[in-house]
């Protein structure tokens, strides 16, 4: 039964994250953390992190790493196979339909409309990571002088890196370097 859970739920996943893997973060979250309390927020931001820094697609390795950690490999096979197979049939179909018809004037002013509400889903997964980096809590601090110095300082780091065009490996394995330095002088 809870390899059928996992299909299913990752299945809604796949149908519903349009616009990336960052835009299912949120509904991963929802679903592994808030809706079946499979894993911790925090055990969820480190699965992505693990996610963005292996080869692939983050949905994907979330995806996998998830039902790894839920129900070993048959929970990996289960939830990979339900958050692509949306996305394979649903390509299909559009390849199909815009090589027919062309670009259809309804289709792109849903696609546009789908557009902020891929940055709103995001934009809200990323507050929830930025609480359980900065304060350790999965919700929004109520003390804002607990903030981890440590934390913000390799976040500020990170975005700096980042704005300044540094690749992903470099702004994570600084990142990590950082965490290090500073995990081992108590500052982080």
């Amino acid at each position: 039964m809870l390899y059928l859970t996992l299909f299913w739920e990752f299945c809604k996943v796949g149908l519903f994250c349009v616009g990336g893997g960052y835009a299912s973060m949120p509904l991963i979250q929802d679903c592994v953390v808030e809706t079946y309390h499979w894993l911790s927020m925090s055990e969820f931001v480190d699965i992505f992190t693990i996610s963005q820094m292996t080869p692939g697609p983050i949905g994907i390795n979330a995806a996998t790493f998830v039902g790894t950690k839920i129900a070993g490999i048959g929970g990996a096979v289960c939830a990979t196979v339900g958050f692509v197979t949306p996305s394979f049939l649903l390509g299909i179909i559009l390849a199909r339909i815009f090589l027919r018809y062309g670009d259809i004037g309804p289709i792109r002013g849903v696609l546009n409309g789908l557009r902020p509400a891929v940055v709103a889903l995001i934009c809200a997964a990323s507050v929830s990571f930025i609480w359980l980096a900065l304060w350790n809590t999965e919700s929004m601090p109520t003390q804002l002088n607990t903030i981890s110095f440590g934390g913000l300082a390799v976040f500020i780091a990170a975005l700096l890196a980042v704005r300044r065009k540094a690749g992903v490996i470099k702004v994570l394995l600084g990142s990590g370097i950082l965490g290090l330095l500073l995990g081992t002088t108590g500052l982080l």
